[in-house]
């Protein structure tokens, strides 16, 4: 566990000088669930109207970011239910999450990185860009390209 946390410190301060930030969300055993995050662009989801309206019917009560951050962190710990709401840290198209909680995910129109209820043409197309890119990072990896080098800086 030391060691684990000695090297998440470590990758803290290289995705901080990109603009990145990591939080552990969970330790299991000898694993951790981390969640790596661009804080800009999740300040601006969390501040939208739409998403707080989803966030707040499921509980959450925020002014900061680190505050919703933390309650979406206590509803992983709690094991109660998986947190769907998830897809609007993940940068889902809210119209998709809140499809998928209100359908409890059946009746998508097409499943990719996560199951489309709105859009499926620009999510189809999103998808076909996120396996390109995946494809490519694997080769560059597989090539000997280190990590800090294929993070792109905000």
């Amino acid at each position: 566990m030391e060691e684990l946390k000695e090297t998440l410190q470590k990758w803290q301060q290289v995705f901080r000088e990109k603009g990145l930030d990591l939080m552990v969300m969970r330790f299991h055993e000898k694993r951790a669930l981390l969640y790596v995050y661009r804080k800009s662009r999740l300040i601006q989801d969390l501040s939208c109207r739409e998403t707080r309206e989803i966030l707040e019917a499921e509980g959450y009560v925020y002014e900061q970011y680190l505050q919703a951050l933390v309650c979406l962190k206590e509803r992983l710990l709690s094991g109660e239910k998986f947190p769907h709401e998830i897809g609007l840290f993940l940068g889902y198209p809210r119209e998709d999450v809140k499809g998928f909680m209100e359908n409890k995910g059946r009746n998508c129109k097409c499943c990719g990185c996560w199951k489309v209820y709105c859009n499926e043409c620009e999510a189809k197309e999103t998808f076909r860009k996120f396996k390109k890119c995946e494809q490519v990072y694997a080769q560059l990896y597989s090539g000997g390209r280190p990590v800090k080098k294929m993070i792109v800086a905000a």
